[in-house]
């Protein structure tokens, strides 16, 4: 089968990578979504080309993509993803005494807490970067039956689309507005159409699709 991409889509998803969904037909087979969808319309409505502008696709770019991912699980994925790394902070910050706030005397030590921000930050945009670019997947995606997935072509995000996806969702989360912006940027998806995509969907180009 041909293994090339469409003309236009401005880069190379790799030939192995088994999330590559279906070009269209005529333009060869082979994708794992062939057997959900076939030759069957794309469940979102068909037309309308890469809304970035890509040009990957003549038709819905979701188009031989698993369906997408119902907000409410992508929420309890991310709460579980922030309880696992939650933890593993917490312990550092314990370990290397630098808590939130070190009240002594009505003196609050801001230097500590900085530190526990940075090391939350570091922690949070490592964890996704290294997790999804693997399979696309964190461990509360993966254990919730969810993935990350480029828009344009179904394949796994790159390291560099996940250092950005991760990067708009934590800095501001670590630093200044925590609940607040994990409220906006995640809970953008609920309301977002057609592609229920979060803030952060919208600067790293990606969705998020059900694996069952």
């Amino acid at each position: 089968m041909s293994t090339e991409p469409p003309p236009g889509s401005g880069q190379q998803p790799p030939e192995d990578d088994p999330f590559r969904k279906q070009p269209p037909p005529g333009q060869g087979s082979g994708s794992p979504y062939d057997q959900s969808y076939g030759n069957q319309p794309p469940p979102y409505g068909g037309g309308g080309g890469d809304p970035y502008g890509g040009g990957s696709y003549p038709t819905d770019p979701l188009a031989g993509m698993p369906p997408l991912a119902e907000s409410g699980r992508r929420t309890l994925a991310r709460i579980i993803d922030l309880i696992l790394v939650g933890i593993v902070v917490w312990l550092l910050t314990w370990a290397f005494g630098v808590h939130e706030y070190d009240v002594n005397s009505d003196h609050v030590s801001y230097a500590k807490s900085l530190g526990q921000s940075l090391t939350a930050a570091v922690l949070y945009i490592g964890y996704d970067t290294v997790m999804m670019a693997k399979s696309g997947q964190t461990l509360g995606k993966k254990w919730l039956g969810l993935r990350v997935a480029n828009l344009d072509n179904g394949s796994t995000p790159s390291v560099q689309t996940n250092l950005i996806r991760a990067a708009v969702l934590w800095i501001p989360f670590a630093f200044c507005c925590a609940c607040i912006w994990t409220a906006i940027c995640g809970g953008w998806s609920f309301f977002d159409k057609p592609y229920k995509q979060g803030l952060h969907d919208k600067a790293a180009k990606t969705v998020v699709v059900s694996t069952r």
